[in-house]
């Protein structure tokens, strides 16, 4: 589950991470109020209007902005507040702009220069541990920093079992070139970032970047959270920061009848029982000249109901041509999932393309009879190749 930047720094400040402090708004007038605020706790006279939305790269597309008075303050959070922000990270449709973090100006003058690192934790799979990356090179994408100077990044790996060794958090401090005042506070923040992301069950913190002040202080002035789904049990707090505004409206939908839904570009809709089996059917559809449009796993316990809110969902997606139910009866029977996709088929009505059932395992031959004799324009088949076969015939 991603959060937003500002519900990142307040986990980030509970784990004794410092911060660039902020303050959210809806509306201008809040956001002045906001400024207001922040010039009175930190005397913070020019403020930084952040938009919130789940994607990165918002400075590229005009979501931040610098604002060095009041009225500044105000005309740039009206600029923000409604827009259509479009990044890198968010596809060329954008996201709408629903609230801005008015956030303190940490870039003041001092007796040294300020310094933009990049930072990030994260699960590495193929190792089985933990990792913090980590490069000079702040501020940046770290994609292009990997490409252009991959000798920039790098990588501390840390045994689970263990944590993150103080060792480890001095070692990245002098790798980022840090000495003095500067040194300590870069290994107070590694630990303490570290700490967040392993209390938390997060798959990932992304700080970029990670400033050190022109007075030594080490703080994020940034925050990409990504919490793990799984875990959201055991943080009913941080499970309350979800915002479904910004998700898809149709994976939002699917969840709620416990389907794991993700939309896709293709022109082929998929309804399957179990992620691998999902993933096979998209191969074989692009093997059959199709495109999938969704991934769409309902489940072990697929029945009438389940097939109905799955058919809804796909349904919702103009570009579907044709839909694939590929179905292995395993915990439930092919017979009761046959009787569920007619009697969800009736219900619904008239559905305007073309459905392909594959039913394999127990009783799959009295579902293929079942099919085959309801009367509906479905076309039944039992092993994987007839239904591929279907696909290229309907499309």
């Amino acid at each position: 589950m991603n959060i937003h930047e500002y519900q990142g720094k307040t986990i980030l400040k509970s784990f004794g991470v410092r911060v660039q402090e902020g303050i959210i708004a809806d509306t201008p007038e809040q956001a002045v109020e906001a400024a207001k605020k922040l010039k009175a706790d930190y005397n913070s006279d020019w403020v930084v209007v952040k938009a919130q939305i789940h994607a990165g790269g918002r400075g590229k597309g005009g979501g931040v902005k610098l604002a060095k008075n009041l009225d500044e303050v105000k005309e740039k959070s009206k600029q923000i507040i409604g827009m259509q922000l479009i990044t890198p990270q968010t596809g060329p449709e954008g996201k709408k702009v629903n609230k801005v973090l008015i956030a303190q100006d940490v870039y003041y003058p001092g007796e040294s220069e300020t310094k933009e690192f990049y930072m990030s934790v994260l699960l590495d799979r193929a190792k089985g541990c933990n990792t913090i990356m980590y490069s000079t090179e702040g501020g940046m994408d770290i994609e292009e920093v990997a490409e252009h100077t991959p000798h920039l990044i790098y990588k501390e790996q840390i045994d689970p079992k263990v944590g993150l060794q103080p060792f480890q958090a001095r070692k990245i401090a002098f790798n980022l070139g840090l000495s003095g005042e500067a040194f300590k506070e870069m290994t107070k923040f590694v630990s303490n970032l570290y700490r967040a992301y392993d209390a938390t069950d997060s798959s990932m913190f992304e700080i970029n970047p990670v400033l050190k002040t022109s007075d030594n202080k080490i703080l994020a002035v940034d925050a990409k959270v990504n919490l793990d789904d799984n875990a959201l049990y055991r943080h009913p707090d941080y499970a309350a920061m979800r915002d479904i505004t910004e998700e898809d409206p149709t994976e939002v939908e699917a969840g709620k009848s416990n389907l794991n839904y993700v939309k896709l570009d293709g022109n082929v809709g998929c309804m399957v029982n179990g992620a691998g089996l999902a993933m096979a059917t998209m191969d074989i559809i692009k093997l059959a000249g199709g495109e999938p449009a969704n991934f769409l796993d309902v489940g072990g316990t697929a029945n009438a109901e389940t097939v109905k809110a799955g058919f809804n969902i796909i349904l919702k997606d103009s570009h579907v041509k044709a839909i694939l139910i590929n179905i292995f009866g395993g915990i439930v029977r092919c017979d009761r999932v046959a009787q569920g996709v007619i009697d969800a088929y009736k219900e619904i009505g008239n559905i305007p393309v073309p459905i392909i059932v594959r039913l394999q395992g127990t009783n799959a031959i009295e579902a293929k009879k079942l099919i085959d004799e309801s009367g509906l324009k479905v076309f039944s088949a039992i092993q994987l190749k007839e239904a591929a076969a279907l696909v290229t015939e309907v499309l």
